[in-house]
């Protein structure tokens, strides 16, 4: 594959223009031309039409010109000669027609306001710029009004009015709060074009104290806010309440809720409106809307389509932006607000006119004398510009007459011109929207023939490509350009040749016999001027022998060749590529004069290789494949390291450098990949080896550079991808001569270790580094910013030096220099470094706290100038402690608590105060040395928080309807504690919440009785304080009211007793169910005892299992049984030797049937039910019956009949209490007894039974108050029925709300 491009000559011709003309003559840029042709004025750079200055800043009015001659510059004010040499405050730069007004030193730049114009003349003629019309810059203040709060109910619309002042330009406006934090702005609350912002509807989240708005103006970098507007919004919820607490309960009161509106727009209003907007400038239209819930806006072009790539949508799609606009964009917009109650739109008309803009802006023109011209002026606009001429800035109407000119409309025509006809023409394009001005020159030249072009050029072709001769030129009237080979030779003429209009000669197809001299000749009828140019003409490039496709084993070797011709004055370079990249950073690639080589070839090598060869003048390449396939299989080869390189030789000794060489050891079947050389120092460092260097595995000789002053001795490591080998012998020793230093010490510091020193360190350069014998150091210091000399000390064997005496913590110059017996190195760099510090002088002044809440302040103080830091800044640290808590009134000792803020912060955040309390703060300032004195001690206080939660809540005294609750007050009240709040609700058997029932205590209070609970429930409390800010953290406890009065032993009627002389755990009773059972038992001996229930299979051998029970309670239910099982149980104490109960044995109730009979249609069942009914109604006849005789029923008597059977004397028999009885006992159950497992009562004719009390299985008050029910029973005959909740109150029951 042969490529092949050739590199012309130089194309480049001359087609340079002063300007653009419509004229036969182009001005070359060449710049010895210009500085001789005589040139009309042309401004080249001028102050804006409408120029906005800072009123701070001086006033520069920029009017640059070129001309030849050098034009001169004036001036007019507001259409009057402005005489700057009578204002002292003005001043025109040299050179320049721009003027300076100079307002930093006491001028108004109000004085100034006008509209000034610059003329540049010369004697071709007059140039003017645009009209500029100077502003100083506005940013007024805010007018002062009284705002007053915003009252809007919820759903309703609001805008709040901005009102800016009106600035120069105008103000950039937007809405934050006092946090300088942007308000958050959406479909429903955004900010107008106008400045205002709108609500579509207000919510709650709306009130706030802080609508800011803010006009920054960029032109002076001021902002300007306006007064915090205030809104309120009411709710509906809480307009409600407000009505109702000044109502009476007979009034009719209650306000709507939040009603839903359809859309209404705020702004624009009504249903039209008009828009008018010039051509290239961005149109916006912009339509807000009211309602609940908030309208989404879609604009529309009526009878058209909204123009794409030049529309957007902002602000939420409020605003329709449309960029670059044209007549074509002229036309109806409508924009519809909808939501889903409706909708509404409005049409903007909008009218698109036009300032001047150019079709064709005159151009300058340079013309010979005797010839014709033309100045075109044409521009459009809406509605069409006038087109009016001056000359020389003078209205072409009174301008001086020329006979070669007419203006005919917007063309000026000029008929055989003169040198006198040269002037500069304005054209003003003007409509009601604005103007354009342009200056366009005629310049009349009378020139005879120049060439540009350099004598003696020599072109340099390759044969067979294009040549191309220059001969640019210039002269009024144009020359005639003409050609001839040789010194003699005749005119070029044929279609061998291209005549260019420049000048420039072609000759499309070069030949060997096409060099030599070629001449260029240019006339006219001011004269003739001849140039001679050289062609030379070169062979081509070519490649005779090019790179062949090949294939290769992997890790083998393969070469491609790239052999060339070139001619022989010309310099090729050979490059190679891959793949058209550059070759592989591996030294495995090996690039020759005329080839390429790759070694031990991988994979990764495929591909195509390309060689370019290139020349000033041409470029050819030629490129192959290289395809790598798998070697065949070898027997196994043993790698390893190489053996090490051995004769060593050292040749070409000199001062700084010596070769190396050496032989290879062998590969030991893997390739040499590089060597690694290591030198000895056998006079600084014998014994000591150090890397030098290493070269490519292909390479036996090195020129190793040498250093001053050392004793070398070399060796060669052999690396391949095993290893490296063993080092080989070392080399012949060379000394070489000793020299002055090259280097200096490095890391030179300066730092003072004491007020009054300066200690100078370095680090000390090596022997190896030192270059010859006696290595000393010169320290060199001097003040900095102080016009002293150096002063210097020269030291050995350290590197250190202290300067005493100094001044505290200023800064000096440092510099050492190394030096030896031959002289010094060379200068150092100096470093800066400070003498020592000193603790700082003051303290930070004006030490300011803004508390933030009640756990968070800021700190402020003023920084200590650095003068009185008297050393490295490091920062100030705030030491704040708390004084004392406002709500407890005590002092405690507090450690000082310190927080450090790095750098000249003035300010820092104290997190973690405790609220309600007085502290203490000072400030002081840190350097390298310490802190310095201490600020005035701050007082200041955080303000109340809410409390802690209470220090603990305790439920004691449990009755049948009772609880007493008592609690300690929070630990941390953080203010003044204005209440307690108690929550409580009963929990069920399935551990469910009932109703919550809340309670407010006063704060004084440390204890409360809660009555009227029900009896055996659970209740959850949730106990919690509060303080003005609002409430603490709540801590929870749970309780139980009793199941019966013999439930608990109660502690006032034992009070008196003897205790028993050893613990004992006795009648361990069980209630039994499928997979569960109702431990419960007594206990006497000391308090807080920890039980444990053990259990297991009756008659089995396996071990106990244990259960601990959580706190002191008497009863324990265990989980998980197996239906229709015995087992064993007894229960014992933690901590007390074999202190167990005796075993009782239950069994659990049998498994339910997985099918149950009906037993509704079962007969025996229907006489049964008959039986119950009769039963029933013959129970309350008899009660009817009893009630009719009157009186109260004998409680009290029955009462104090049977005494309270915890204070019954012991049986003697069995050593049980009274009021429990033997498993064969047949009397009736007493308080506290359990349940029998087949989980029926019966009743006996016992005169202590109370049963006879109840007037019904669910029991009620009686008549004098008592409550009786639950002394209830049923009959004797009377089985126990449904599920247990029907029962009297069952233990089993109760203990299950336990757990």
């Amino acid at each position: 594959m042969l490529k092949k491009k050739n590199i012309a000559a130089s194309k480049a011709s001359l087609v340079l223009f002063l300007c653009q003309m419509i004229s036969a003559l182009d001005v070359p840029l060449d710049s010895k031309l210009l500085e001789e042709l005589l040139q009309p004025p042309t401004i080249t750079q001028q102050s804006p039409k409408d120029y906005i200055v800072d009123p701070r800043e001086n006033i520069v009015i920029q009017c640059e010109a070129k001309g030849k001659p050098p034009p001169s510059f004036s001036w007019t004010r507001n259409g009057t000669h402005f005489d700057i040499d009578k204002d002292a405050l003005v001043t025109m730069k040299p050179n320049s027609g721009t003027l300076v007004v100079n307002i930093m030193n006491g001028g108004r730049a109000e004085a100034y306001e006008g509209v000034y114009q610059c003329t540049a003349r010369n004697e071709r003629g007059a140039a003017i710029s645009n009209n500029i019309v100077i502003r100083p810059s506005r940013s007024p203040l805010w007018t002062k009004e009284k705002l007053e709060p915003n009252h809007v109910r919820e759903g309703d619309s609001l805008v709040l009015h901005c009102r800016p002042p009106v600035g120069l330009p105008p103000p950039i406006i937007f809405w934050m709060d006092n946090a300088f934090q942007k308000l958050p702005q959406s479909e429903r609350v955004s900010q107008g074009l106008n400045g205002d912002l709108y609500f579509s509807n207000v919510q709650p989240e709306d009130s706030r104290e802080d609508y800011i708005c803010y006009a920054r103006f960029n032109h002076t970098q001021t902002i300007q806010q306006k007064q915090p507007i205030s809104v309120k919004v009411f709710s509906m919820d809480s307009l409600n309440d407000t009505i109702a607490a000044n109502l009476s309960d007979t009034d009719i009161y209650g306000a709507k809720s939040v009603t839903e509106r359809q859309p209404v727009l705020l702004t624009p209003t009504g249903s039209t409106s008009t828009k008018v907007e010039l051509r290239g400038n961005v149109l916006l239209l912009e339509c807000i809307a009211a309602g609940l819930p908030t309208p989404v806006i879609r604009w529309i072009k009526e009878g058209g389509e909204l123009p794409a790539n030049r529309t957007f949508f902002e602000n939420f799609k409020k605003t329709l932006k449309i960029i670059d606009v044209s007549e074509a964009d002229s036309g109806n917009y409508k924009c519809i607000a909808r939501n889903t109650l409706g909708s509404v739109h409005h049409v903007i008309s909008v009218t698109v006119k036009a300032a001047p803009y150019w079709i064709t802006a005159p151009r300058n023109l340079v013309l010979s004398p005797g010839e014709d011209g033309t100045l075109i002026c044409r521009a459009n606009g809406n509605p069409k510009p006038n087109i009016n001429w001056l000359a020389n800035g003078v209205p072409i109407a009174i301008a001086p007459e020329d006979p070669s000119r007419k203006v005919d409309g917007d063309t000026i025509i000029f008929s055989h011109v003169q040198e006198r006809s040269s002037a500069v023409y304005q054209c003003n394009a003007s409509n009601e929207y604005g103007y354009l001005l342009a200056n366009a020159f005629v310049n009349v030249l009378a020139e005879p023939p120049r060439i540009l072009t350099p004598a003696n050029k020599l072109y340099q072709v390759i044969a067979d490509s294009p040549a191309l001769l220059d001969c640019a030129y210039f002269g009024s009237p144009k020359p005639e350009i003409e050609w001839f080979k040789g010194v003699k030779g005749s005119i070029l003429r044929g279609s061998e040749y291209i005549f260019h209009y420049n000048g420039t000669l072609e000759i499309p197809v070069a030949q060997k016999d096409s060099s030599g001299t070629y001449t260029c000749v240019a006339r006219n009828e001011l004269g003739k001027i001849q140039n001679e140019v050289q062609l030379e003409v070169k062979d081509p490039t070519m490649i005779i022998k090019q790179p062949e496709y090949k294939v290769i084993q992997r890790y083998g070797q393969v070469s491609f060749e790239c052999i060339i011709k070139h001619d022989s004055t010309l310099l090729p370079t050979v490059t190679w590529l891959k793949d058209n990249d550059e070759l592989p950073d591996d030294e495995r690639f090996l690039v020759g004069k005329d080839n390429l080589t790759i070694m031990n070839v991988t994979d990764k090598d495929d591909g195509t290789y390309t060689c370019i060869v290139n020349t000033t003048l041409d470029s050819v390449s030629a490129s192959a494949v290289l395809t790598v396939v798998a070697a065949p299989p070898t027997p196994a080869i043993i790698y390893a390291r190489p053996n090490p390189p051995f004769d060593l030789e050292l040749t070409g000794q000199l001062e700084r450098s010596i070769e190396l060489s050496w032989i290879p050891g062998d590969e030991n079947n893997s390739p040499i990949t590089n060597f690694v050389i290591e030198y000895e120092d056998g006079l600084h460092e014998p014994g000591v080896w150090h890397y030098q260097t290493e070269v490519p595995g292909t390479q036996t000789t090195v020129q190793l550079k040498l250093s001053p002053y050392v004793n070398y001795s070399f060796r060669v490591i052999a690396v391949n991808e095993i290893g490296r080998s063993q080092p080989s012998e070392a080399s012949e020793q060379y000394l070489t001569k000793p020299a002055s230093p090259d280097e200096n010490p490095s890391n030179v510091q300066g730092i003072g270790s004491e007020p009054d020193n300066l200690v100078i360190t370095w680090e000390s350069l090596t022997g190896f580094q030192s270059n010859g014998p006696g290595l000393q150091y010169k320290v060199s210091w001097r003040q900095k910013d102080v016009d002293d000399e150096w002063t210097s000390v020269i030291v050995a064997n350290v590197s250190k030096y202290i300067v005493s005496g100094t001044p505290t913590f200023v800064p000096y110059e440092i510099k050492v220099q190394a030096l030896n017996d031959l002289g010094y190195a060379p200068e150092p760099s100096e470093v800066i470094g400070h003498s020592g510090e000193d603790l700082p002088m003051v303290a930070p002044g004006n030490v300011q706290v803004h508390v933030i809440n009640s756990t968070l302040a800021k700190v402020h103080w003023d920084p200590v100038p650095l003068k009185s830091v008297r050393g490295h800044l490091q920062g100030y640290k705030v030491y704040y402690w708390k004084v004392q808590s406002l709500s407890r009134r005590s002092r405690r000792h507090v450690e000082k608590k310190i927080l450090t803020f790095r750098g000249n912060k003035t300010f820092g955040m104290l997190p973690g105060l405790e609220p309600y309390s007085s502290y203490k703060l000072n400030v002081r300032v840190v350097n390298g040395k310490g802190e310095g004195p201490a600020s005035p001690d701050k007082v200041f206080k955080t303000p109340e928080g809410v409390p802690s939660s209470p220090s603990f809540l305790k439920i004691t005294n449990p009755t049948l309807d009772s609880l007493t609750l008592e609690w300690g007050s929070p630990t941390h009240p953080n203010g003044v504690l204005t209440s307690y709040i108690l929550k409580f609700q009963p929990i069920n058997n399935t551990h469910e919440l009932g109703p919550l029932v809340e309670i407010r205590i006063p704060a004084n209070e440390s204890s409360l009785i809660l009555k009227n609970l029900n009896y055996s429930t659970r209740y959850k409390f949730y106990f919690n304080a509060q303080t003005s800010v609002g409430s603490g953290n709540q801590i929870t406890e749970e309780a139980v009211t009793i199941m019966d009065e013999a439930g608990i032993l109660r502690p006032a009627v034992g009070a008196g007793k003897v205790q028993p002389l050893y613990p004992r755990i006795r009648n361990v009773t069980t209630a039994a169910a499928e997979t569960y059972a109702n431990i419960s038992w007594e206990y006497e001996g000391p308090e807080h005892t920890i039980f444990y229930v053990e259990y297991g299979v009756a008659g089995s051998k396996e071990d106990w299992k244990k259960e601990i029970v959580n706190g002191s309670r008497s009863f324990f239910v265990l989980k998980g049984l197996t239906p229709g099982t015995a087992y064993k149980v007894r229960v014992g104490a933690e901590g007390l030797s074999d202190f167990r109960s005796s075993e009782d044995v239950f069994e659990t109730g049998p498994a339910m049937a997985s099918r149950q009979v009906d037993i509704a249609t079962q007969g025996w069942f229907i006489g049964l039910m008959c039986a119950v009914a009769l039963l029933i109604l013959i129970l309350l006849i008899v009660c009817f019956i009893r009630r009719n005789k009157g009186g109260k029923y004998p409680v009290k008597e029955k009462e104090d009949a049977h005494a309270d059977p915890e204070i019954q004397p012991m049986k003697e028999d069995d050593g049980t209490f009274g009021e429990y009885s033997d498993a064969e006992d047949h009397k009736p159950l007493k308080k506290g007894s359990r349940t029998p497992s087949d989980r029926t009562v019966k009743k006996e004719d016992s005169d202590d039974s109370l049963v006879d009390y109840g007037e019904g299985v669910n029991g009620q008050f009686n008549e004098d108050g008592s409550f009786i029910g639950q002394y209830s029973g049923k009959k004797e005959k009377e089985p126990a029925e449904g599920n247990e909740s029907s029962e009297a109150p069952s233990p089993v029951n109760a203990m299950n709300s336990f757990v």
